[in-house]
C-alpha cells in the first residue's frame, strides 16, 4: 500500500488525550492526528523519530496524520486506519498462501445485528471470514505480541468467529506486525489473559490463527513475511 505522497519526517515531543501528537518538524510544533488507540506501549519516547503525512482538505480539524515511529530497534505501523488496506492489498495479490483459493473479497461484511468482521473471503464452494488485528507491541526482543491493552473487542471477535465456524463458515484471525525486528508472536497474557482463553477457545473450535510482518518506508507498507505463533 502506497502512500499518495513521500512521508514527512520529524521528531516525536509526546502523544496525548490518544488521538493527538505533538511532532518538532523544521523548529516548529505541529500537533498530528494519531490513529491509534492502544497504549502503543515502548513506542512514545520523546525524541523518537517519526513520520507523518500530509493532508489539503480544508475540512480536516488537523492536516497531519502520524503514520510511523522509529523506535530503537524498528520502523513501525501505527496508523490502524490503514490495517485493513495493507491487507486488502495482499489479498488481491494473493501474498497470505492461506488464504489465495478465495478469489472473491469484500470488505467489512456483517455477520449478524452484532457484528461484522473485516473480511469475506470466497470461492464456488467455501466461505471464510477474515478478521485483522494490527500488532505494534514488542518487549522481549525479537517476539511481537498483541494485545497492548486489554481488548473486549477482540475477545468478541474471537467469539463470533466461533460461531461462524459453528455455521459452517471458514474463520481466520490474520495478526500484522506493522514491524520488521519480529521472527515470533503470542498473545500479551499477562496484559490481557481473558483474551488468552478466548484465544485458546478459538482454537479448538477450529478458527485458524496466522500471523505476518510488514515491510515499512516512507512511501509505502506492505506485507512482508510468515512470522511464527508461539
Amino acid at each position: 500500500m502506497k502512500f499518495k505522497e513521500q512521508l514527512l519526517q520529524g521528531t516525536l515531543i509526546k502523544r496525548y488525550k490518544r488521538f493527538f501528537a505533538d511532532i518538532k518538524y523544521k523548529n516548529n510544533t505541529i500537533t498530528a492526528h494519531c490513529p491509534n488507540t492502544g497504549s502503543m506501549h515502548g513506542l512514545l519516547t520523546e525524541g523518537n523519530k517519526v513520520f507523518f503525512s500530509r493532508s489539503d482538505n480544508p475540512k480536516r480539524k488537523l492536516k497531519y496524520t502520524l503514520e510511523i515511529i522509529k523506535d530503537v530497534k524498528s520502523f513501525v505501523g501505527i496508523n490502524t486506519l490503514l490495517t485493513n488496506k495493507i491487507v486488502l492489498e495482499a489479498l488481491e495479490k494473493k501474498w497470505i498462501k492461506e488464504l489465495t483459493k478465495f478469489p472473491k473479497i469484500k470488505s467489512e461484511v456483517k455477520f449478524n445485528d452484532q457484528t461484522r468482521f473485516d473480511f469475506l473471503v470466497s470461492n464456488t464452494s467455501e466461505k471464510c471470514f477474515l478478521e485483522v488485528k494490527n500488532v505494534t507491541l514488542n518487549r522481549n526482543k525479537y517476539i511481537a505480541e498483541f494485545p497492548d491493552a486489554p481488548t473486549s473487542r477482540g475477545l468478541k471477535h474471537l467469539n463470533e468467529l466461533c460461531i461462524a465456524k459453528k455455521n459452517g463458515y471458514k474463520s481466520y484471525v490474520l495478526f500484522l506486525i506493522q514491524r520488521t525486528d519480529c521472527s515470533s508472536f503470542k498473545i500479551a497474557s499477562d496484559i490481557d489473559n481473558e483474551y488468552l482463553s478466548g484465544f485458546k477457545k478459538a482454537l479448538k473450535f477450529g478458527v485458524k490463527m496466522i500471523c505476518y510482518d510488514c515491510k515499512l518506508s516512507n512511501e509505502e507498507i506492505k506485507l512482508n513475511k510468515q512470522i511464527k505463533i508461539i
